[in-house]
């Protein structure tokens, strides 16, 4: 019998419009689209940094009016599972330090202490990527 290479896992890719209800949308769709077999918590912890990130896409890196929509792509890697999510936006994300009284600024907070790894990558046309890694297995 000859021997079949290993087909690569091909990843998931939404495309969402620059929209309030674009942040459900995409929560449902990565919660649908988490591999088999994964830690049981990946899809709450998946779930809540898909949320923190299309939210502060909607924010910092789109203008409803432009019509760029934000976009997501979920694959498993190496042990991790991969998320990206791409906007149009010139601003880089970065960690900030709120106050306890302060409504916000907490979301990067919250995706860096969920994640294994995350980094803003820039994209070779225009914008950005926050690509992160969570833990396929416990």
């Amino acid at each position: 019998m000859p021997v079949v290479p290993a087909i690569p896992v091909i990843p998931s890719h939404w495309s969402f419009p620059a929209e309030p209800a674009s942040v459900g949308r995409a929560r449902c769709a990565v919660a649908g689209a988490l591999p088999r077999g994964c830690r049981p918590e990946l899809a709450d912890e998946l779930v809540l940094v898909t949320s923190e990130l299309v939210t502060n896409a909607l924010l910092y890196g789109t203008c409803p009016a432009d019509g760029c929509p934000i976009e997501l792509v979920l694959w498993p890697a190496d042990g991790y599972c991969r998320l990206a999510v791409s906007d149009p936006g010139a601003a880089l994300p970065a960690l900030a330090s709120p106050g306890p009284q302060a409504c916000g600024g907490r979301g990067l907070l919250l995706v860096s202490a969920l994640t294994a790894t995350w980094a803003v990558v820039p994209r070779r046309e225009y914008g950005k990527s926050v690509v992160v890694g969570l833990r396929l297995a416990g």
